[in-house]
């Protein structure tokens, strides 16, 4: 027995140092002005304040030794030479910039962050921040103010208000279940926005080991803690929500535009397991006229799970398969997982044995791990030797004629009673070499920084399409990301509603969930009014399991098939209004799919809103979404809204009552302001020949629309070839005056404009760059002119 060894006078039993017990950073020591920041002595060590902008600042110290600026693979801007103000006095040191005033209290060290009007952002609470000694876990505590609102930190479940919660960051393969309390997930994004009044600022948790953000336990205070690693953090000063998220996506990057074909409907399920059932699925979306854009291959579609393979028996023929149906329109997306098989016989194992890409304990011998092909090595993607490799290993798909991925179970996944890795597995991290306790989070960002960089690299200036289940602060710089494995319940879509929007106020905004949901047996209502939904769902992609019943388009009888066929084609109508606002996340990193809190963050009504959302910031989506409903309470903010399917205008800054029968989603457009649609198509293979410019009239109201277009496939936009045209209209009760501008070097397939004037009075008049225009039809108060 233990207790007959020297076990028995083991120093832990006397417990003279809890597990809990904190250490305070301490007190002020000295300060050094740097061109970047400051360094401040501590009796914890250096801690350093540095300036990445004027109104983004960052915090950090590693009380185990020296800081550690480094190099994260979530931020891709440095530390400039910011023009800053330093005054010192007997307690305090002040900081200031143009856009933030920092005090940090010296004895001890606490630190107060306002903007420049002085409103304060975030103050730490007498707790502070520091360490604890045995377990090395970082943590900092933050004042909470009662009127504190948080919003972000990636893919959570629950509500769209975070206040009240507790939160982990750790990517885990989580199938089942999915409920307001799952967490973590998939993805970990240590990132939130705090809305107050009105104004927003921004906190970015520069940790990559498994951390906790604490909303819950103490009504006064908030903390970010982690495992271990740095206290590591950044400030971003707002004041707007859009301008927090601009702060946050300088740091962290923003989406390339997507090629238009990936923002079409996306048919999938687990799996499309032979090149039969491929060609019969297409032909029959093309037989009803349905329109499809991508077909995907699940893990059925390789032999044996190997990746980079195609099972010879079920898909004799992949490349022939994947031009077929390029000519039909429609593309192949297939699965790639990371873990490789073990089998001295195929090739990818080989080369990573004899190249060593494959992850290893400190030891030398490699991890394995059991996955879809049964004992599995998995790629070091921490190393850029590795990445470089597995980008390159995509030319067996590329050559196939494919230009969208799919990663999955790149959590990593593992079946074991972790679902993940070991813990102990060391990456070489490009000659820095860390545990996977420290780099876990890393892993799926990695991987699809591999992935897209490679199918850019083969695809000979044609734009990648990448889906990730797993993802860290950054992930939107290469790939979309789903929601992973929902379920069909009406639950789980009144939850995928926060679940988007939160990603989008993420820096994610190219996100989505299964439609109809992947597990469970969906049904005809269900699929219908999620298919409503996933029209104006930034990804757009119906998924569901084996052993649950089917559920393309036409799987529950004419009646949904009609109802959902109406709503694939309404995405097609509004590709054109979603491809502009595609392009301006790509420059401002601002989200499609909205919360109403984004638009209206002076509107307390709006800050708990989780079952509306916005497209873009004048248009407001209130989807049914409990069965057998056919009407709803929707809150419109301040201001005159248009129902888009009736025309009937409905007072802002109220509640209403609405009716929303099974083929109605409600939809409502802000009154000064545009959409433009594009025609049904079969896919975006066709090209728009005409366009429609829908402008909601209001009278003394200066409006302003913006209408991006470019090839939709290639890269060539970021030299130019591309197309703006602005529009200004400045209205009256009887006269619009338009001005329209035109920049850009691309020539698009439309030749014409439409341009739909709704509320226009009987005598009003159009004048176009001090031209007249005659109107072409009338239907009531709609009027029709061609520009």
């Amino acid at each position: 027995m233990l207790e007959d060894t020297s076990f028995a006078i083991h120093p832990d039993k006397e417990n003279k140092i809890s597990n809990t017990e904190f250490q305070d950073i301490g007190d002020f020591i000295s300060y050094k002005r740097e061109e970047k920041g400051v360094t401040i002595l501590t009796e914890s060590g250096e801690f350093k304040v540095l300036f990445y902008r004027e109104d983004i600042v960052r915090f950090f110290i590693n009380f185990f030794g020296d800081p550690q600026l480094g190099k994260s693979p979530a931020i891709i801007s440095s530390p400039i030479d910011a023009e800053f103000f330093l005054d010192e006095q007997h307690d305090v040191l002040r900081i200031s910039t143009a856009a933030l005033n920092i005090a940090i209290n010296k004895f001890p060290i606490r630190i107060k962050v306002s903007d420049s009007k002085g409103r304060l952002l975030v103050n730490e609470s007498e707790k502070g921040m520091g360490y604890k000694r045995r377990t090395k876990e970082v943590i900092c505590f933050k004042e909470m103010d009662e009127r504190d609102h948080f919003y972000g930190f990636g893919e959570k479940t629950g509500f769209l208000n975070k206040r009240g919660e507790k939160l982990f960051m750790w990517n885990s393969d989580v199938y089942a279940p999915h409920n307001p309390e799952t967490d973590p997930l998939y993805q970990s994004v240590p990132y939130f926005m705090t809305l107050r009044d009105g104004h927003a600022h921004g906190l970015f948790f520069n940790n990559t080991f498994k951390s906790t953000f604490d909303l819950r336990t103490e009504q006064t205070a908030y903390s970010f803690s982690a495992e271990g690693g740095q206290m590591d953090y950044f400030i971003m000063a707002g004041p707007a929500p859009k301008e927090v998220l601009e702060q946050y996506t300088y740091l962290t990057g923003r989406m390339p535009i997507p090629p238009k074909w990936a923002i079409g409907y996306h048919q999938s399920r687990y799996s499309y397991e032979s090149e039969k059932e491929v060609r019969e699925l297409a032909n029959t979306f093309l037989e009803k006229a349905i329109p499809l854009d991508v077909i995907y291959l699940d893990i059925h579609y390789m032999d044996e799970y190997r990746v980079f393979t195609f099972d010879k028996n079920r898909f004799p023929n992949p490349q022939k398969l994947v031009q077929d149906l390029k000519d039909k329109g429609i593309r192949i997306v297939p699965i790639v997982d990371p873990g490789v098989k073990e089998d001295p016989e195929y090739y990818v194992y080989q080369e990573g044995i004899i190249e060593d890409h494959f992850c290893k304990y400190l030891e030398g011998n490699i991890y394995f791990g059991d996955v879809w092909p049964g004992n599995s090595a998995f790629p070091d993607f921490t190393d850029s030797k590795v990445r470089k490799w597995w980008g390159i290993k995509h030319k067996f798909y590329s050559d196939l004629g494919i230009e969208g991925i799919w990663n999955d179970m790149n959590e990593p996944a593992v079946f074991n009673d972790t679902k993940t890795m070991d813990n102990k597995v060391m990456h070489r991290n490009d000659g820095d070499p860390k545990t996977h306790r420290e780099l876990h989070n890393l892993y799926g960002l990695y991987m699809g920084e591999a992935t897209y960089t490679g199918m850019k690299e083969q695809l000979n200036g044609k734009r990648p399409f990448l889906l990730t289940r797993a993802g860290y602060s950054g992930v939107q710089r290469y790939a979309a990301v789903w929601t992973g494995d929902n379920r069909s319940f009406w639950e789980h879509l009144q939850m995928s509603l926060p679940m988007v929007m939160n990603l989008g106020l993420s820096g994610i905004p190219f996100s989505g969930p299964d439609v109809g949901g992947f597990a469970h047996d969906s049904n005809g209502e269900l699929l219908a009014r999620w298919t409503q939904v996933g029209a104006l769902t930034p990804y757009f992609r119906n998924h569901s399991a084996l052993g649950f019943l089917r559920q393309e388009p036409w799987s529950f009888g004419e009646k949904y098939e009609k109802i959902i066929k109406k709503y694939i084609e309404l995405r097609y109508k509004w590709l054109p209004h979603l491809y502009n606002l595609f392009a301006e996340a790509s420059q401002k990193g601002l989200p499609i799919m909205r919360p109403l809190m984004m638009e209206f963050p002076s509107d307390k009504n709006t800050y708990n809103i989780s079952d509306q959302f916005m497209i873009g910031d004048n248009v407001i989506c209130a989807p049914i979404l409990q069965p057998s409903q056919t009407h709803r309470s929707i809150y419109l903010p301040k201001g005159r809204w248009v129902d888009y399917w009736t025309d009937e205008i409905l007072e802002g800054d109220k509640y209403h009552l609405i009716e929303a029968d099974l083929d109605t989603l409600p939809l409502f457009i802000k009154t000064g302001t545009f959409i433009v649609h594009g025609e049904v198509k079969q896919s975006t293979n066709i090209q728009d020949k005409k366009l429609v410019l829908h402008y909601y009239l209001e009278a003394g109201k200066h409006s302003d629309f913006s209408l991006y277009d470019d090839d939709g496939s290639s890269f060539k936009y970021e030299k130019g070839e591309f197309l703006l045209k602005t529009f200004h209209a400045v209205c009256s009760s009887k006269q619009i005056s338009l001005k329209v501008n035109t920049s850009g070097k691309y020539k698009p397939d439309w030749s014409q404009i439409e341009l739909m004037i709704y509320g226009a009075q009987e005598d009003l008049s159009l004048i176009v760059n001090g031209e007249e225009k005659t109107a072409q039809k009338r239907n009531g108060e709609i009027k029709s002119f061609v520009l």
